[in-house]
């Protein structure tokens, strides 16, 4: 068997350049004891990944300069060295960038079979935590609340949106196309924009007249000096992502009113999904349901093989997807 792998040769400069990336085939070892060979069916892009390809000390190492990429993936396993793995179970990893993974059973993960096995990429994987841990625990949403949530039409927005709905909370988003803003519309947002149509503050305050209670930040910049601006007294923000700043060379000019932070007395709260994997089997049970009785939505948007999985991902930082961006493998 062999397998065709993605491989970072240059820290991109700004925006990624296909450049950056080789593409190259191996032949597949056999599993040795303990060991399972998994041929991936799905594998994610996600934005952390662009902090990874630069060589900066982060929360997560960064991607090795001629080595496969990791990220999420599911597959199949299609040959055991293990007990606790058979042949044809289905399979979450870390082992993504790459069409056959090989490696320690117990860093595959068994998951049930479902639907559509990429949602344990997004609606029931990492992106799917980070939107129900951020709304609930870490920006302590309460029923009756308005939400205001940047980047709304991605993987994590769009279900915070959801989820602050089934809630009993008003959901706000921005995003970037009126094709977005109309699906935001049907899942449920009272109010959505397009943040290309003039200032974001502008915009906000026109949709949240009252202000707001929470911010979910996918984007920062321009957009967490608006939330910033609208937030109540006591309001909370869960910072998960910055994507405006992730190609940027030059650091951004906003927020330029942190002084609000203190006259509010807001608060403002990083978000890492690992720090509450503790959530996962309520997580899972929650949104499963709501998902499987049509109270959740999960759109994708799908690019297929390996050899166009880091098209799919310049497209991700440029906003080409509506949902969760999945590159199908097999």
């Amino acid at each position: 068997m062999q397998s065709t792998e993605v491989r970072l040769v240059s820290r991109p400069k700004g925006e990624p350049q296909p450049s950056d990336f080789a593409l190259e085939t191996v032949e597949v070892r056999e599993p040795a004891d303990g060991e399972v060979v998994v041929k991936n069916l799905w594998m994610s892009v996600d934005p952390y990944m662009r902090g990874r390809m630069n060589d900066a000390k982060s929360y997560v190492p960064p991607f090795r300069l001629g080595e496969v990429m990791d990220g999420g993936a599911v597959g199949e396993v299609v040959a055991s060295g293990s007990d606790s793995h058979a042949v044809g179970d289905l399979v979450l990893h870390g082992m993504g960038w790459r069409e056959v993974a090989v490696g320690p059973a117990k860093a595959f993960r068994l998951v049930e079979r479902v639907e559509r096995p990429s949602w344990y990429l997004g609606v029931l994987g990492m992106p799917g935590l980070t939107a129900y841990a951020g709304l609930y625990r870490v920006a302590a949403f309460q029923p009756g609340e308005t939400v205001f949530v940047s980047g709304a039409a991605g993987a994590v927005g769009s279900l915070v949106g959801q989820l602050a709905v089934l809630k009993g909370g008003t959901a706000i988003g921005s995003a970037g196309t009126p094709d977005k803003v109309a699906w935001l519309r049907e899942l449920g947002f009272a109010t959505a924009f397009d943040y290309h149509d003039g200032p974001v503050a502008q915009s906000l305050r026109a949709a949240a007249p009252d202000g707001i209670d929470v911010y979910f930040d996918n984007v920062g910049g321009e957009h967490l000096e608006a939330a910033i601006g609208s937030l109540k007294v006591h309001g909370r923000a869960a910072i998960c992502g910055m994507i405006a700043a992730y190609n940027a060379t030059e650091p951004p000019a906003a927020p330029r009113n942190l002084m609000q932070v203190v006259g509010k007395r807001l608060r403002l709260e990083g978000l890492l999904v690992g720090d509450h994997d503790d959530l996962t089997p309520e997580f899972r049970r929650e949104v499963g349901a709501a998902l499987g009785d049509g109270r959740l939505q999960a759109r994708e948007t799908v690019v297929e093989g390996i050899g166009n999985a880091v098209e799919a991902f310049r497209g991700l930082l440029r906003g080409d997807n509506t949902g969760k961006m999945v590159v199908q493998l097999s």
